[in-house]
């Protein structure tokens, strides 16, 4: 099967919101009067990113969804998305699977494939996505003031848990290996609630490289710090950011850690792909709204201070050693 024979039979579909779509030398998009285009690219290297192996129908919706969540970071509305796409080989049952999982989130979002690229070489996926937002309504990483609220969304966690049991660094009961590895290997990107939350929160990242380690980057950009309260001994993992329906696998009773692995999974992470925001008390009900109407658990974590630096403490208000550190690809 040839480079374009391979475009043609998993990739080309009719263009719909794009005024020209695959096949041309450049996508034509036209967003709506008084909007502004939101443009991301991210790229999954196997190996690095992802295991070799991997069930390539996960590995197409882990692809995109971690580029719909820089979007959701930003309160944008998903249009669009190129795929870069670098193949050992051509394995039509992998690429079968592969465009099915990519194709199915694409479609609940309402984004379109509309180019990109494919080349034989290691297995490597970049994608870059396109979405809209209202001039003005964009959410940004500078507006965090002091006396706001930190909230994270979610589970923030479970990735990580999932990663080092499959890295063989803890053994995790079957029920709990397996929920946690449905969030690492196909997150959920928090579209409708970044979408919900123009307009309430004041600044807003995805947490892709650790809850700390992103919420470092609102500080700085916002020339602010925060307190971050660590719950005692269970972290936010069992404790208070994990959805109902699956915090009793989390319990911290239940599950072979300590008290600050738990933490360290929670704090620096990663690969969550959950939103960590920021907004002021008087907006803490429509805070709730947006999560309520976006069906997503929302909750406070910390508080906005002038004085920069970011500090922990214990629910008793106590200092807490700040030693977890963020993923970084060249440390």
């Amino acid at each position: 099967m040839g480079e374009f024979d391979l475009i043609a039979r998993y990739f080309t579909r009719p263009a719909r919101r794009a005024a020209l779509g695959v096949g041309d030398d450049c996508a034509l998009l036209a967003p709506a009067p008084g909007m502004q285009l939101a443009v991301s690219s991210d790229m999954l290297v196997e190996g690095r990113h992802f295991f070799a192996g991997t069930d390539p129908e996960a590995l197409g919706h882990k692809a995109l969804a971690v580029n719909l969540s820089d979007l959701a970071a930003c309160g944008a509305r998903p249009l669009a998305f190129t795929l870069a796409l670098a193949l050992p080989k051509v394995d039509e049952p992998w690429l079968a699977a592969f465009a099915r999982g990519l194709l199915a989130l694409a479609d609940a979002h309402g984004c379109e494939l509309v180019g990109g690229d494919t080349t034989a070489g290691p297995l490597n996926l970049c994608i870059t996505v396109f979405g809209e937002v209202a001039q003005g309504d964009a959410l940004k990483r500078s507006g965090a003031r002091a006396g706001d609220d930190v909230w994270v969304s979610g589970a923030p966690g479970q990735a990580r848990l999932a990663l080092d049991a499959l890295r063989s660094a803890w053994r995790l009961p079957e029920a709990v290996l397996a929920t946690a590895r449905a969030r690492l290997e196909r997150p959920t990107p928090r579209v409708a609630l970044g979408l919900a939350l123009r307009g309430v929160a004041t600044s807003c990242i995805d947490v892709s490289d650790g809850l700390l380690g992103d919420l470092a980057h609102v500080l700085d950009a916002s020339g602010v710090g925060a307190t971050i309260e660590v719950t005692p001994t269970t972290a936010l993992i069992a404790a208070s950011a994990c959805p109902t329906s699956a915090g009793a696998l989390f319990d911290a009773e239940t599950l072979p850690l300590t008290s600050t692995q738990l933490q360290g999974c929670v704090l620096a992470g990663g690969d969550d792909y959950e939103l960590v925001f920021t907004a002021p008390p008087a907006r803490r009900a429509l805070v709730r709204a947006a999560g309520a109407a976006s069906a997503t658990r929302v909750t406070r974590i910390g508080r906005i201070e002038a004085q920069p630096g970011l500090r922990l403490t214990n629910a008793e208000g106590q200092p807490v050693p700040n030693d977890f550190a963020g993923f970084d690809h060249f440390a």
